[in-house]
């Protein structure tokens, strides 16, 4: 990971200007740090990628800043431990507390450099991890032969070349989230973070907090934009954001920075902006729903994604490739759809897009008993499903109030319901919720769940 950002911490001036110009020379961004109070600062300042931390410093000894770094939660970045004075059980307890590894003074520049490709590398592949998790469903590039398809798949790759923000809009399930991973991954920001971020679960009370991030009592806690750093931050139906969260996000964007809850410092953004939203923001402006200068920030460059009955001849191809995704991560029987059901599907409305086509898919392949599907189960699966794909089980929700309200209850369900099927693992919860740790510890204080009940 060529390029990543190192904070080097250590108290002896040859060590750490050794070190710095060793990893400069192998094309690392290096900062250092002379001690303790020092680090906190630079950790401040920017989130890095790794840190090597020396243990024996003059102020603050390397666990101690260890503890207060993972106090929130995980550790925000990989560390590495260094010492010359080290025994075993100060290894044992660096490991206990996130470290990934303990080098020994003096360093073996061969194993200093293995260990940081490494924990580099790890770090890389979990977050990779949580994002295939997250669109398990999702093509790696979006599906068609239509020349409706093929202009957007180019347009998106010569939007891709430039560092601009997008605001994408269709209709829901039209696939708007495939179109902004995809063009994450044409650009060359693709070897970092995709951070997706449903905005209506951002608290009003807490929106500038999550989006920037807070300093108190010494902990650092990263927020959105800084998790995003050096990635693309993809803001999902941006159009339900409330008048606090676009006055935040607006004074960010008019800086290009921000900063953090509690703290003095601006942070400069270093992440590609793609919102997407249903709604007609220029609309959403008229009627003084959203602010104009935010709307302007946002659409810098608009792409709209079609709906599935614009370009219904790839139908067929979704429906292959929908088939070979349930096939292989489901292990379902393979099915095939027979060509009458195929045509009768070629002109069906699909109110709900390609997200219809993909449950509809799942739905026959789990209840079908021959290799075959036909027109009259597709028929028969369709007249059974809820109206334009809507939700399956039905919630004990008053529509009857303010949308605020129904989304706090239905937020509330949501998260009761994950941590009743989690035994109360609230990272268990998490990583099915798509939400950090602490982000869903916050969430939960702030709709008054107790977790120790579900325990």
């Amino acid at each position: 990971m060529s390029g990543a950002y190192i904070l080097v911490v250590d108290d002896e001036p040859d060590i750490r200007g050794l070190v710095q110009e060793i990893l400069e020379d192998e094309g690392y961004k290096v900062a250092t740090a002379e001690n303790g109070s020092h680090a906190r600062e630079a950790m401040r300042e920017r989130r890095p990628d790794m840190v090597l931390l020396d243990i024996w410093m003059p102020d603050v000894d390397g666990i101690t800043l260890l503890k207060e770094w993972g106090e929130s939660g995980d550790l925000p970045c990989p560390v590495v431990m260094m010492s010359g004075h080290g025994n075993v059980e100060t290894a044992v307890e660096a490991t206990r507390l996130g470290a990934y590894d303990f080098l020994e003074k003096p360093l073996s520049l061969a194993k200093l450099l293995l260990t940081v490709e490494r924990a580099l590398e790890r770090d890389r592949l979990q977050q990779e991890n949580q994002g295939l998790k997250s669109q398990t469903s999702q093509p790696h590039e979006p599906v068609g032969k239509s020349g409706v398809m093929h202009r957007l798949r180019e347009q998106v790759r010569r939007i891709a070349v430039h560092d601009t923000w997008v605001l994408i809009t269709g209709e829901p399930g039209s696939g708007r989230e495939t179109f902004a991973r995809f063009l994450h991954s044409q650009s060359s920001r693709s070897e970092n973070p995709f951070v997706k971020v449903a905005v209506s679960a951002i608290a009003s009370e807490n929106s500038a907090r999550e989006l920037f991030g807070s300093e108190e009592d010494g902990q650092i806690h990263y927020g959105i934009f800084e998790q995003a750093r050096g990635g693309t931050l993809f803001l999902d139906e941006v159009a339900d954001m409330d008048a606090e969260a676009q006055s935040h996000l607006l004074g960010a964007l008019e800086n290009n920075a921000f900063v953090r809850v509690g703290g003095s410092e601006p942070v400069p953004i270093d992440a590609r902006i793609v919102a997407a939203t249903q709604h007609d923001l220029s609309q959403k402006v008229k009627a003084g729903e959203f602010r104009e200068e935010l709307f302007f920030h946002l659409n810098v460059v608009p792409l709209q994604i079609p709906a599935l009955r614009e370009h219904a001849e790839d139908i067929p191809e979704l429906l292959s490739y929908y088939v070979d995704h349930y096939v292989i991560h489901e292990r379902l029987p393979y099915r095939h759809f027979d060509m009458r059901a195929q045509n009768f599907l070629r002109n069906y409305a699909w109110y709900g897009n390609v997200r219809e086509l993909k449950n509809l898919v799942q739905r026959l392949m789990i209840l079908s008993t021959e290799e075959s599907i036909t027109q009259d189960e597709v028929e028969s699966a369709l007249s059974a499903a809820p109206p334009q794909e809507t939700a399956v089980n039905p919630m004990p929700i008053n529509f009857d109030q303010p949308l605020r309200q129904a989304r706090e209850e239905f937020e509330k369900l949501y998260l009761e319901y994950q941590l009743n099927k989690h035994g109360g693992n609230v990272t268990q919860a998490a990583k099915e919720a798509g939400m950090e740790r602490t982000h869903l510890y916050r969430k939960i204080r702030s709709v008054g769940i107790e977790i120790k009940d579900r325990k």
